[in-house]
C-alpha cells in the first residue's frame, strides 16, 4: 500500500507549487527508486488534465557516464532534455539517491566539462521561469541514503520529511499558502536596502544587494520550503564565510568550506574535505568564483542539518550563499554553469545586520 504522506505530497506537487492544468505538458524527473511518489505524481497531473512526460533513469547511469563516457559523450546533451528545457510547461524533479557518494571518485574535470555543455540548458531553465514560461519544482523521496546521511532511521527520517512538507496538515494543498505571511513579511522589510552583513564564528562578509529583487519562497519550486532569496551584485562582496555544514554538489561532498571574497570574487578557499573538489569547480569558469544568490532560511520546523541542501538551506537561523549563475528574477546577472549552495549556521552567535539595523540575532528574526 502506497504511503498517504507521498500521495498528499504529489496533490501539493501538482496543484499548488506547479498549478498544472488541462493541456500542460508536465516532465516527471527521478530515478526508479522513487517510484511510489512517481507514480503518484503521474496520476495526480492526470487527474489535473496535464500531459505527463516520464524521464526515470536508474541509479547506476550517473557513476557509469564518469566512468565510460568519452569528451564526445560528456559534451553530449540529449535531444528530449533540450526539448523539455525550451517547451516544457511543466517539470517536477525528484531526488531519490540510493547512495550519495556514488560519485565520489568521479573525475572532478568530467564533471566540470558535464555542467558546461548543460549550462544553455540551465540559462534556458531559468530564463523561461523568471519570464513565467516555465513552472518547476523539486522534491525527493525519502531513502536509505538520506535517512543515513541525516543520523536517522528510514522511519524517522519519513516523519521528518513528510512533516516538514506539511502533508500532515489537514489541508495540505492551502498549508503552504497560510504559512507564506512571515516570510512575505520579510522580504517586504529588506526589499530596497542596501547592504546585508552577515557575522558569525568564522564569517565577516558584506553583500551589496541594492535594486536587487529579494522572492519570497513558500513551496512554489522547492518542497520543503522557506527562505527568502536575491543576487548580490557581482563585484559586491568582501570578506570571509565559514560554512557551517557539509555541502554536496553533482554528487561530491565537501565540508569545512570557508571562502573570502574581494569585490566580489572568491581569492581564497579552502575545505577540510574535498578541497580539490571545491577548487576544480571554483574554475569551471569566471562566473564560479562569483556568488549568484544570498538567501536566509525561515522554516523552524527543520531544525537539525542533513547534508542535503534541499532541506539545510532552508532551516530557520541560517543563512546560505551560492557560487556560480544567479536566477534572473532577482536582477543579478552573474553567469555561470555552476550554481553550488552552502549554508552558514548563525543560531549560536551570529548576527544578520542590514543597513546597520538588526535582521537576525542567534537565528532568531528581532524585526
Amino acid at each position: 500500500m502506497r504511503d498517504q504522506r507521498a500521495e498528499r505530497l504529489a496533490q501539493i506537487l501538482v496543484r499548488y507549487s506547479t498549478r498544472v492544468g488541462k493541456g500542460d505538458t508536465c516532465v516527471i524527473q527521478s530515478t526508479t527508486n522513487a517510484e511510489p511518489l512517481v507514480q503518484a505524481v503521474y496520476e495526480e497531473v492526470l487527474r489535473a488534465g496535464g500531459l505527463p512526460i516520464m524521464a526515470l533513469t536508474p541509479e547506476a547511469a550517473a557513476p557509469a557516464l564518469y566512468e565510460l563516457a568519452s569528451d564526445d559523450q560528456l559534451d553530449w546533451v540529449a535531444p528530449p532534455s533540450m526539448w523539455a528545457a525550451e517547451h516544457a510547461d511543466v517539470r517536477i524533479a525528484v531526488m531519490a539517491d540510493a547512495n550519495t557518494h556514488e560519485l565520489s571518485q568521479a573525475d572532478p574535470r568530467k564533471q566540470a566539462r558535464v555542467q558546461k555543455a548543460r549550462k544553455p540548458m540551465l540559462e534556458t531553465v531559468m530564463r523561461r521561469s523568471a519570464a513565467g514560461e516555465h513552472r518547476w519544482s523539486l522534491t525527493l523521496f525519502p531513502t536509505l541514503a538520506y535517512a543515513a546521511d541525516a543520523g536517522m532511521s528510514l522511519a524517522r527520517y519519513e516523519d521528518f520529511f513528510y512533516a516538514a512538507c506539511l502533508t500532515d496538515d489537514p489541508d495540505p494543498l492551502t498549508a503552504w499558502r497560510r504559512q507564506s505571511d512571515e516570510v512575505r513579511r520579510l522580504t517586504e522589510w529588506i526589499q530596497g536596502r542596501e547592504e546585508v552583513h552577515i557575522q558569525a564564528p568564522g564569517t565577516d562578509i558584506r553583500l551589496n544587494v541594492s535594486g536587487r529583487t529579494f522572492v519570497p519562497c513558500y513551496g512554489q519550486h522547492n518542497m520543503p520550503d522557506g527562505e527568502f532569496f536575491t543576487g548580490p551584485h557581482e563585484d559586491g562582496v568582501d570578506g570571509e564565510v565559514s560554512f557551517s555544514f557539509p555541502a554536496a554538489y553533482a554528487g561530491r561532498e565537501v565540508a569545512g568550506v570557508r571562502l573570502r571574497f574581494e569585490a566580489g570574487k572568491v581569492v581564497d578557499a579552502s575545505a577540510a574535505q574535498g578541497e580539490d573538489y571545491l577548487l576544480e569547480t571554483l574554475d569551471t569558469d569566471a562566473g564560479a568564483r562569483h556568488l549568484g544568490e544570498l538567501g536566509i532560511g525561515t522554516n523552524y520546523g527543520i531544525t537539525t542539518a542533513t547534508k542535503e541542501i534541499l532541506l539545510d538551506e532552508k532551516i530557520g537561523g541560517t543563512a546560505h550563499m551560492a557560487i556560480g549563475a544567479s536566477y534572473p528574477e532577482t536582477g543579478g546577472t552573474n553567469d555561470s554553469a555552476v550554481h553550488w549552495d552552502m549554508v552558514c549556521d548563525l543560531r549560536q552567535g551570529g548576527s544578520i545586520t542590514v543597513d546597520g539595523e538588526q535582521l537576525q540575532r542567534d537565528g532568531r528574526f528581532v524585526v
